[in-house]
Order: structure tokens, then C-alpha cells, then sequence
């Protein structure tokens, strides 16, 4: 699958708030900067977090009491991207949808929202400090998996020339 890849970088926000989640504003921004994102597009949420990898204390970063602290969507820009824009697909460089503290007492819902939107997600982007906000391709691939609710994918993206 080749699709339109959109970053929306929000490490700034994420270094002084590991908690952080993206708001409209920050997606409005993007547009102004970029235009509108395409229909079709995959939405690529950079939060700096894949530096942690693969520590897995560092990915979860949980306080003494055990909560974790890491960066995930919106409902609201999650809605946005799906029903306004209509995205494809979400990824994320974080281990999940959902912010950390939601995964901590157990919510997922936004996760559970992708997936029924008919949308797919990917988890553990690397490299997204390689790739433009605008502009490239992003090449998707994985097996097909009969019964399964999580596998492997490849990923990687087609840049286009520096002037």
C-alpha cells in the first residue's frame, strides 16, 4: 500500500509533557503550513519517543506508583483525521494509540476506535526525524494474517529530492 504520509511533529509539546496528546490546533497549524491533508493520507505522530526504543522501562516511563507517562492521540484529532479528513491509517513512534495513562487503567479507546473506523494503525514508527512533514510517500506491507489481531509491518518512505 502506498499512501500519502502526513507527520505531525509534536516533540516539543512532548519533552515538556510526556503526557502530552495533540490537539486541533496543532493539526491546524500543520494545514496552514502544508494544506489540507490529502484524503487517503497516513498521519504519522512524531512525539520524539522511539529515541527511548528499546529500553522498555523508557518506552513506558511509569512513575513509583506504577502509571505510565507517554505521549498518544487525541479523540478529538483522532475524529478529525478519520471522519473530516479521512485518513487511511495512523501511526505513531509511541507503543501505542492510547496515552499512556489511559493503558494504565486499562482504556484503549482509541485504538478501538481506528480499527472500527476500518482504519489501520501502526505502532513503533522509526525514523520519522528523517522524513519532511509533507511531501513523501509512505510503502506499507504485511503479511495476511487470518485471525490475528497484531503483526509485524514494514514500513518505509519515499522522499522527495532536496532542491
Amino acid at each position: 500500500m502506498i499512501l500519502p504520509l502526513v507527520v505531525l511533529d509534536v516533540r516539543a509539546a512532548v519533552q515538556a509533557d510526556p503526557d502530552h496528546r495533540p490537539a486541533l490546533a496543532d493539526l491546524q497549524a500543520w494545514e496552514r503550513r502544508h494544506g489540507r491533508v490529502p484524503a487517503g493520507a497516513f498521519v504519522a505522530l512524531h512525539t520524539g519517543w522511539a529515541e527511548r526504543w528499546p529500553d522498555p522501562q523508557a518506552m513506558r516511563n511509569a512513575d513509583t506508583d506504577g502509571r505510565r507517562h507517554s505521549p498518544g492521540c487525541s479523540e478529538l484529532v483522532l475524529r478529525f483525521l478519520l471522519e473530516e479528513r479521512e485518513a487511511a491509517a495512523i501511526g505513531y513512534d509511541t507503543l501505542d494509540t492510547d496515552p499512556g495513562a489511559d493503558l494504565t487503567g486499562g482504556r484503549a479507546e482509541l485504538e478501538v476506535l481506528i480499527l472500527c473506523a476500518d482504519r489501520y494503525q501502526i505502532e513503533l514508527l522509526a525514523n520519522l526525524d528523517r522524513v519532511p512533514e509533507s511531501g513523501a510517500l509512505v510503502v506499507a506491507s504485511w503479511p495476511k494474517a487470518r485471525h490475528g489481531s497484531g503483526f509485524p509491518a514494514r514500513m518505509f518512505a519515499i522522499v522527495p529530492p532536496e532542491d
